[in-house]
């Protein structure tokens, strides 16, 4: 499939709860934020900018030669911040703006094209997403880790953090990981369940829009599904609109979200810068 021109936003916040100036922080002997657009920047992209809501983040920026702007500081999502960009950017409606996390320093340049590609092939579609199989129960019975199901035309129905799709008629407990309790108080093991076929789906939070829905999606007001997912996505099904996933036949690189996560991606960063000079 032909990759369309895309552009390549990156909202940077540096309010960070569990990881405080998350963009700064060091992978590799640069910023975060740094390292995640010259990742994007491998991509088909036409253009990658850093939408940021610090000066400090847009100096990081700019020293190493990554495009930023400032965006204000008081956005309630990341949808919001790129909408200001893409008005501060003059984009043109049709265009179509793929989301990359300013936590996904080592994010597939791949991915962001064919989440880009999706969209392009869908025009009764808004956005598009990704996502690829479980194969763990774990996952599956994870509430951190957002499922999504399908329609008959490969977009979203819904997404959510709860085990979907359940079979009721045919799980059965399997392999045991997750201690539980009995009605009498009696310990018992029954985690790992039979997963449903077809397999599950986890969403990759990765996202691409077409610029003029961007800027419509901060008006659409909120539901109540939002609120009790957690998940700001299901607004856009809410209110009538089509969402395409693209299937990965592999797990994305996890974002940076703790302490052990930045550990985890700095020994990443290090192999690869070394198999790269190997190379």
């Amino acid at each position: 499939m032909t990759t369309p021109d895309f552009v390549v936003l990156i909202p940077a916040r540096m309010a960070s709860q569990r990881l405080p100036n998350k963009p700064l922080l060091d992978i590799g002997g640069k910023p975060m934020i740094v390292r995640v657009a010259q990742q994007a920047a491998k991509s088909a992209a036409t253009r990658v900018t850093v939408a940021a809501d610090d000066p400090a983040v847009l100096r990081a920026c700019v020293d190493s030669g990554v495009e930023a702007l400032l965006t204000d500081t008081h956005h309630a999502s990341g949808s919001d911040r790129l909408a200001q960009a893409c008005s501060l950017l003059q984009l043109p409606d049709d265009t179509i703006v793929v989301n990359v996390q300013g936590d996904e320093p080592l994010i597939e340049p791949a991915l962001i094209n064919q989440v880009a590609q999706a969209l392009a092939a869908r025009p009764d579609c808004v956005m598009s997403t990704a996502a690829h199989v479980i194969t763990q129960a774990n996952d599956w019975l994870n509430p951190n880790i957002v499922k999504v199901v399908l329609d008959g035309q490969g977009g979203a129905a819904y997404f959510s953090r709860a085990p979907i799709p359940w079979a009721r008629d045919s799980m059965q407990t399997t392999a045991v990981d997750r201690a539980s309790k009995t009605d009498d108080g009696g310990s018992v093991r029954i985690d790992a369940m039979a997963l449903p076929d077809p397999k599950p789906l986890r969403h990759v939070g990765i996202y691409a829009y077409r610029v003029g829905f961007l800027k419509t999606f901060p008006t659409l007001p909120p539901c109540a599904l939002e609120a009790i997912e957690s998940l700001e996505q299901l607004r856009v099904l809410w209110h009538g609109h089509k969402i395409a996933v693209h299937l990965s036949d592999e797990a994305p690189t996890p974002g940076v979200d703790t302490e052990a996560d930045l550990a985890i991606a700095r020994a990443q960063w290090v192999a690869l810068a070394a198999s790269r000079s190997m190379g």
